[in-house]
């Protein structure tokens, strides 16, 4: 390819600056705008890999010097940034959720539908080497009918109180990707049951939050998805997945910096602890989402995550939400 997709970063905070990394190591883009109200931050990410820069991602989005945004602005700004990008005919590719208000998200259902461009949403873990080796080996039948899909995410501490505070709750903000992932595997959800509890912080209990979850979900063809997720884990970064069928089993495990092990006489099989933080554990994952984002734009060939899909993610979450709630099952159509 002789010419790079030329693309914009809206929003330089803690996921903004993991995907300005991944755009420069990216061979399919260039980094040619950066925007961000706090102009020091979109200045440091251009200082670092290229670009112009703007307090104003109007300015960005008109400037006629970008194929292609990268939205990780605040989740309000979401569905009006892509909005504009349907508008002026600008690849999107959006972090997670589209928006915590799902009316605002279905008014712009059919014209993402209908547009033109690559809307790609951030479900990052869809492209996890491990976890889509477990999808990929699923559905070439390896274990027969998939029966029952358990998915563990646990964080290794809670978020700060201002952060919980705008965060839409754990569902979400921190469940939907498990959301995402288990309609990776079985894409109609028809039933989502919850329970939340409160068991070690105080703070998140009082913004209204649950710090611990677990979800049951049912498919359509009567799969069942549990869910487990925490806001703590004295451990690490826990993230396990395992896939049960009606002739075996498949898991992935939490991934490790080394395989190295220690025997004494005090311990054995002593191991270096988890990842402490998502990025490092994905850090891979949103490379191959970059990529296949670009791929899809110069191929039409579509692979990533699409509107529709982070629309479906916030439709279960709502369900979960009012489940654990009023304690009763909800039922959902996608």
């Amino acid at each position: 390819m002789t010419q790079k997709i030329r693309i914009g970063l809206i929003g330089t905070g803690r996921i903004g600056q993991v995907h300005a990394a991944s755009i420069d190591r990216n061979p399919l883009f260039e980094l040619t705008y950066v925007a961000d109200p706090f102009i020091a931050g979109a200045e440091k990410i251009a200082a670092q890999y290229g670009g112009k820069v703007t307090d104003d991602a109007e300015v960005l989005l008109t400037s006629g010097e970008v194929d292609a945004i990268l939205v990780a602005s605040p989740t309000p700004t979401h569905v009006g940034l892509i909005r504009r990008g349907i508008e002026l005919g600008l690849h999107v590719l959006c972090e997670k959720p589209i928006d915590l208000d799902i009316e605002r998200v279905e008014e712009l259902r059919e014209e993402a539908a209908n547009a033109k461009i690559v809307i790609a949403l951030g479900f990052n873990r869809r492209f996890d080497p491990h976890l889509a080796e477990v999808k990929h080996r699923v559905a070439k039948g390896e274990i027969g009918n998939l029966e029952h899909l358990l998915i563990i995410s646990r964080d290794p501490a809670p978020a700060p109180r201002e952060y919980i505070a705008v965060s839409g709750g754990i569902f979400k903000d921190m469940t939907i990707h498990d959301f995402d992932f288990a309609r990776f595997f079985i894409p109609n959800i028809v039933e989502v049951s919850a329970v939340g509890a409160n068991v070690f912080c105080d703070y998140i209990k009082d913004e209204g939050d649950f710090d611990s979850v677990n979800i049951t979900m049912r498919g359509a063809n009567n799969e069942l998805v549990t869910v487990i997720n925490s806001r703590h884990s004295a451990y690490g970064y826990d993230q396990r997945v395992e896939a049960f069928g009606s002739e075996g089993m498949l898991s992935a495990t939490n991934v490790q910096s080394t395989t190295i092990r220690a025997y004494t006489a005090n311990k054995v099989e002593a191991a270096d602890p988890y990842p402490n933080f998502f990025l490092e554990r994905y850090a891979e994952a949103y490379s191959l989402e970059l990529t296949a984002f670009g791929e899809g734009i110069l191929t039409g060939n579509v692979t990533s995550p699409t509107y529709d899909d982070g629309r479906a993610a916030l439709v279960l979450a709502n369900a979960a939400l009012e489940s654990a709630k009023t304690g009763k099952a909800v039922k959902v159509s996608l």
